[in-house]
């Protein structure tokens, strides 16, 4: 399958995810490479979203992880009384940015923000292009990083190599998220209702492709 190919399959795989969260659910998204910027604010209009996602294209190679939580961890924690939830789709490998993966979790917790994290890639180390030096750079999936961000904010880490897995797992995350609001108490059903879905720069078994969205 071509490179195209494989990035059209992972975008379709994001927006199926956000096709399945409930029309109360607010979903914005935050891109970062050297920085983080925000594509699409929170809002419960789930065809703006899909439509950035559309826009993707491919990235260029810097990685600011902690950069790209901040921007998220503020945009899910916008709304008052409704709990934030960020999706995290990354190599797990921070090469950019002003703060770090440790910061961006302290952060989280001061917010009182889930990150849900899944790592795309492999642990052996795949080629991905020469520099312009004409050195060979390689992507490896660093699942420490990923299971730390997770696991001291209260999520759960997901490990993915192909776009049937990778599906796989936004099936469970939309199952359970819509769970969560079904059978909590009224309170506790608005609290669940902000989501900040936070996807960022994907290394694939296959090479490196923007899932931006």
């Amino acid at each position: 399958m071509a490179p195209s190919a494989h990035q059209d399959a992972a975008k379709d795989a994001i927006s199926n995810l956000v096709t399945k969260i409930g029309q109360q659910n607010n979903v914005g998204v935050v891109l970062f490479e050297s920085g983080a910027t925000t594509i699409s604010y929170l809002s419960p209009d789930k065809e703006k979203t899909v439509n950035a996602i559309s826009s993707i294209e491919q990235g260029q190679g810097a990685t600011a992880i902690g950069d790209g939580l901040a921007l998220g961890i503020d945009m899910a924690s916008s709304i008052p009384d409704k709990k934030g939830i960020i999706i995290l789709l990354s190599d797990g490998v921070h090469n950019s940015g002003l703060i770090t993966p440790e910061e961006a979790i302290d952060y989280a917790k001061i917010n009182n923000v889930q990150i849900h994290t899944i790592g795309l890639g492999s642990v052996e180390p795949v080629y991905l292009r020469d520099d312009i030096y004409g050195e060979p750079q390689y992507a490896q999936l660093d699942e420490d990083t990923l299971v730390l961000i997770a696991q001291e904010t209260g999520g759960k880490y997901y490990k993915s190599l192909d776009e049937q897995t990778l599906n796989e797992i936004f099936f469970t995350l939309s199952s359970n998220l819509e769970y969560e609001m079904e059978y909590s108490t009224i309170r506790d059903w608005f609290i669940a209702a902000s989501i900040g879905l936070l996807l960022i720069d994907v290394y694939v078994i296959y090479g490196r492709y923007r899932i931006v969205v």
